[in-house]
């Protein structure tokens, strides 16, 4: 809101407004609060699917290729260190995702809303200094 002069203000007009700009500002900083909330859920949601496909990934990989790799590999040494060898494999690739979706979950943490914080506090310096005017 712009700067008014007061100076021929009562004192009761003075409290309505004030109480009406605390009001407004209290609902503009909750919507910012909300909407850096929502932003910082849907990247959660994006990690706990990245990590919920990295299972659904490995499932699927499980059955042709470890089959195919274990068959392939007991051409040139015994089928069971074969197996061995292919479950090596898919842990690390398992491995990687799972670092991924990690890395995406741990961007929405912690979940608090920062910059409606920091725009708070900017506010009740900004008070503070106009109540010591």
């Amino acid at each position: 809101m712009a700067d008014v002069d007061v100076t021929d203000a009562s004192v009761a007009d003075l409290v309505q407004r004030l109480s009406h700009q605390t009001a407004t500002l209290v609902r503009q900083e909750m919507h910012l609060a909300q909407a850096e909330l929502r932003q910082k859920g849907k990247r959660a949601g994006m990690g706990a699917g990245l990590l919920g496909a990295a299972g659904v990934i490995g499932l699927a990989a499980l059955g042709a290729v470890v089959a195919a790799l274990i068959l392939v590999l007991g051409e040139a040494v015994d089928m069971w260190i074969s197996a061995f060898i292919v479950a090596g494999g898919l842990a690390v690739v398992a491995a990687i995702v799972a670092m991924t979706g990690k890395q995406q979950v741990s961007k929405a943490v912690p979940p608090k809303p920062e910059a409606a914080m920091e725009s708070v506090q900017a506010d009740v310096a900004e008070i503070k200094e106009k109540a010591r005017r």
